[in-house]
């Protein structure tokens, strides 16, 4: 094999360098530097994210202490509603506070009625009709007995006449009082309910017939 000249030698080592730098620099070099920029253009953003979880777990103290807060006041509301649990026992219960309420105004009861339930964002309204005649003053203590009563009770209608005009100082009274109820959740079942496979068979039912012996 003919041998190459020193000349030529020089040339061949020469390109062998170039290819080996340019094979280099988009192997090695350029994914490097492609990786660095992707980097630099991530950082700003991940520095965002950074801060925004350092400033959550900052205001974890202050969102627990308003949740409990609010947790504490909705203790202290619900202590408020009617006991019930259901419509009808909580109408009778508002009945009965409400005649406890304006009994020291002396005040003669003429009529009640229980009103139908309806919903009022989430929570059941019972309100209760009722007319009682008195004097003028008896009725404001009335009034001013309800209004100071710890449960949560709305002055839904109000109507006042006197009851004759020879005694224009006797007023007959009638009005609409709301209490709230918190209803009962779904899927619940009373006390002593029974399973519907066994509640159509009488106890004692026999299995089956049986031969006679």
């Amino acid at each position: 094999m003919p041998t190459l000249s020193p000349r030529e030698r020089i040339v061949v080592g020469a390109g062998a360098v170039v290819a080996l730098l340019i094979g280099g620099y988009l192997l090695i070099v350029e994914p490097m530097m492609s990786r660095s920029r992707a980097a630099e253009a991530t950082v700003p953003m991940r520095e965002e994210t950074l801060e925004r979880r350092r400033q959550q777990i900052g205001q974890k103290t202050r969102l627990a202490e308003e949740i409990a807060a609010v947790n504490e006041r909705l203790r202290a509301e619900s202590r408020r509603l009617l006991r019930g649990p259901t419509a009808p026992l909580a109408a009778s219960e508002l009945q009965q506070l409400v005649k406890d309420r304006i009994a020291a105004a002396s005040v003669e009861m003429r009529s009640e009625r229980v009103l139908p339930v309806s919903d009022q964002q989430g929570l059941q309204e019972v309100s209760i009709e009722l007319a009682f005649m008195g004097s003028i003053r008896e009725t404001v203590t009335a009034l001013a007995a309800l209004e100071r009563s710890p449960y949560l009770l709305v002055l839904r209608d109000l109507k006042m006449r006197v009851v004759s005009v020879g005694q224009p100082r006797e007023l007959l009274t009638t009005m609409v009082v709301a209490g709230y109820l918190m209803p009962k959740p779904a899927g619940l079942k009373p006390p002593g309910a029974t399973n519907d496979s066994a509640a159509g068979q009488p106890a004692g039912a026999p299995d089956g017939d049986r031969e006679e012996d």
